[in-house]
């Protein structure tokens, strides 16, 4: 049954002013969903969780998966995700949170049960585009359910103008990975986990630039679910692919970042930069710094994210930049470069799977669809 204040929109024909607006990661930042650090669980041991985290990582998944992060990690990473809540709220930005929920819990489908994850990087499960919000299909079984904890916002959206769309529903059976995956050694051809079974792409392997997305084929991303992307935007978008010379590729936010109209920064790890797409050819391209190195034992051997975090960063607008404070080179960098960095802390978030681009999920940037390219 429709609402009275739905019914008198629907009766007057005026289409509602969607919520939801944002084309490229560079507008003037207006509202953000960020991430929940409640009910975080070590993800379940999978050969597609394990083949893209480090070694010791991997071993802890092994003895530990489904069982809460220690306590310890929690709260260094829920101290800083404070303080980084604290500064957007101060840079009058709007801020939505997901539900907490106990990722503990046992679920399945008739093919595999697994227990969750957590609800830190909206950034994977959602991918934004204009007006629609697109719940995405991810490979890892412990995140199947993770959407679930932003329904009220989603809905919210949705009731307010927004669209929303959900691509189809993995089956995750054992035909879409590869048996006896082993990533390829440097100089050896490139290979993934997932075969071509069905689509499955996380949002955080596509950035955006208007009517342009670029998108890194991953252990996450098949190319199935980059042609799901294509044939769902339709003709009015063009998806270019990234290569990357990285040998366990998951997520484009360590490997390019689009930083403003005609800036791009690269990861000289992983990016040829004589093979990137012809469109950005007219761009200047930003080599991103070496990280500095992080001494923290507890960190290096619980972070599920190698070292180009530094490059995990937040625009605010074309100027302005949240950036790691322990990151001084990319800091200076980024000056040198005519940015405004803003330096914040969340190095310990890195256990849960990310930064600040990964911890949050724009919403709504001020500004319209545009080209970017000819």
């Amino acid at each position: 049954m429709m609402s009275a204040s739905s019914a008198t929109t629907a009766e007057a024909g005026e289409p509602a002013v969607s919520p939801v607006s944002s084309h490229n990661e560079w507008d003037p930042l207006e509202e953000i969903v960020v991430g929940r650090l409640d009910g975080a669980t070590i993800p379940s041991r999978h050969p597609v969780v394990t083949c893209n985290v480090p070694p010791w990582t991997g071993r802890l998944l092994g003895l530990a998966g489904g069982f809460e992060y220690p306590r310890v990690l929690i709260e260094r990473a829920q101290h800083e995700l404070e303080q980084f809540l604290d500064l957007l709220r101060s840079l009058d930005v709007t801020v939505r949170r997901p539900d907490a929920v106990d990722h503990k819990q046992r679920f399945g489908t008739p093919h595999w049960s697994s227990r969750g994850f957590c609800n830190t990087c909206p950034r994977d499960s959602m991918l934004v585009i204009g007006d629609e919000v697109i719940e995405t299909p991810m490979a890892w079984p412990c995140r199947y359910f993770e959407t679930h904890s932003y329904r009220a916002i989603l809905k919210d959206y949705f009731q307010r103008g927004a669209r929303w769309t959900a691509a189809p529903k993995p089956e995750l059976t054992d035909a879409l990975f590869e048996r006896g995956f082993r990533a390829p050694e440097p100089g050896e051809p490139m290979r993934y986990i997932l075969t071509e079974f069905e689509p499955v792409f996380d949002a955080a392997d596509f950035v955006r630039a208007g009517r342009d997305l670029f998108v890194t084929r991953s252990n996450v991303t098949n190319r199935m679910g980059i042609e799901w992307m294509r044939r769902h935007l339709g003709p009015g978008y063009r998806i270019h692919e990234i290569e990357s010379r990285c040998r366990t590729p998951m997520h484009i936010d360590t490997t390019i970042v689009l930083l403003a109209p005609g800036k791009v920064l690269v990861n000289p790890e992983y990016i040829d930069v004589d093979r990137l797409p012809d469109v950005l050819s007219s761009w200047d391209v930003l080599v991103a710094p070496e990280p500095n190195p992080i001494d923290d034992r507890l960190l290096k051997i619980t972070s599920m994210c190698g070292k180009w975090l530094s490059m995990n960063v937040l625009m605010l607008d074309e100027k302005r930049v949240i950036a790691e404070r322990h990151h001084t080179g990319m800091l200076r960098a980024l000056e040198k470069w005519g940015f405004e960095p803003i330096p914040c802390d969340l190095l310990h978030y890195a256990p849960f799977g990310g930064s600040f681009h990964c911890a949050t999920l724009d919403i709504r940037r001020r500004g319209a669809l545009e080209p970017y390219f000819d």
